[in-house]
This record gives structure tokens, C-alpha cells and sequence, in this order.
């Protein structure tokens, strides 16, 4: 009687501790919904736009920056020294920050010069939420179906990120 006391005992002290077993840390949203998203993006001249403007068939890199940021700005000049090689890539560059800031950005870096990159203001911040971010830099390849193919946040070198369009 005393073993079988003992056994319910150890059986009923495993069983609550497998209940109490911390939970999986929930994906971040991008993770669970591994699409661009479709917020609503101010551009430049104030028209507002959302993925369904985005160009079809063609791989696209999202680049969250910040407009002050020193590692967002040296990676926005190398991917202009580079742009010939995201030719056939669209790049939706997109700042939490206000219009008139990213616009400041954007006339600086001479962004209208290049015609595959759509360069947007999200205010809201959702975008940040979204990717789940702690850093800037962001940059999220998406293949021509507008799936996620991998993500980078911090400093990132252009060739990792031309592994995954290729």
C-alpha cells in the first residue's frame, strides 16, 4: 500500500510539473504571416500605397531604416554603389518615421534616381511591430510570389542577402 501511495505521489508531482512547462515563445508576426504586409505606406509626394502597388513576379526586399540611424545610412549608400545588382529586384524601403523626415532621406540619397526602389513612410509604427524589431536595420527578402524567404535585422552584407534572390 505504502509503494502504491509513493507511485501515485511521484506520478501526480510529474504530471503538474508537465503542466506548469513553460509555453513556446509565440512566432513574430512576419513569421506567422509570411507575406508582405499591407499597411498603408505614405510615399514621398503624399500618395499612400499598400503591397497590392507593388509590382508582381519579381522579388522584393523590404529595408525598415531609420532616418537616423548611421548603419541604416552606410547600408542605403552601399545598396546604391550595388544597385546594379538587385536589377531585377523591387527594394520597398520603409521608415517609421514621419513623411517629411523619410522625404529629407530621400531627396539626401537621390532616391527618385532609381526605378526599382519604392522608398515610404509608416508612422504607426505596425511595420515595426510587424517584423518584431529591436534593431535597425531590417531587411526581409521576399521571393516573385511575395513569400518570405529570409530575414535580417542589425548590420547585414548585401552579398548574404543576394544568396536569397538568387
Amino acid at each position: 500500500m505504502r509503494y502504491l501511495l509513493l507511485l501515485c505521489l511521484c506520478i501526480s508531482t510529474f504530471l503538474a510539473q508537465a503542466q506548469n512547462a513553460p509555453a513556446q515563445p509565440a512566432k513574430s508576426p512576419y513569421l506567422q504571416y509570411p507575406v508582405i504586409p499591407a499597411f498603408p505606406l505614405t510615399l514621398p509626394d503624399g500618395h499612400v500605397i499598400t503591397k497590392n502597388d507593388l509590382r508582381k513576379n519579381i522579388p522584393t526586399v523590404v529595408f525598415v531604416f531609420s532616418v537616423d540611424c548611421d548603419h541604416c545610412k552606410a547600408l542605403t549608400e552601399d545598396l546604391l554603389k550595388h544597385i546594379d545588382e538587385f536589377k531585377k529586384t523591387q527594394i520597398l524601403m520603409v521608415t517609421p518615421f514621419k513623411p517629411e523626415q523619410m522625404k529629407e532621406y530621400y531627396d539626401h540619397y537621390k532616391i527618385q534616381n532609381y526605378r526599382n526602389i519604392i522608398m515610404a513612410s509608416e508612422p504607426t509604427r505596425q511595420i515595426m511591430y510587424f517584423y518584431d524589431m529591436h534593431y535597425f536595420p531590417g531587411l526581409f527578402v521576399y521571393n516573385k510570389k511575395q513569400a518570405l524567404v529570409k530575414g535580417f535585422e542589425g548590420t547585414v552584407k548585401l552579398d548574404q542577402v543576394l544568396k536569397y534572390l538568387n
